[in-house]
């Protein structure tokens, strides 16, 4: 293969793979409200079921 050619070739692959990871990071960004959100729903939950238990007897 002509060295210009895989050149190219290589400058397109990376293109390619920075675009890919510009996506992911993207993606995990718009994730991470949502997570957040997750585990602070869950957080109030369990507070919320530790509140409506009975409080153990004490001797």
């Amino acid at each position: 293969m002509h060295p210009e050619t895989h050149l190219a070739l290589h400058h397109t692959r990376t293109a390619e793979l920075r675009a890919e990871a510009d996506a992911h990071r993207l993606a995990a960004q718009a994730r991470s409200p949502r997570a957040l959100r997750t585990r602070v729903g869950w957080t109030l939950v369990e507070v919320g079921l530790r509140l409506a238990s009975p409080a153990p007897a004490t001797p």
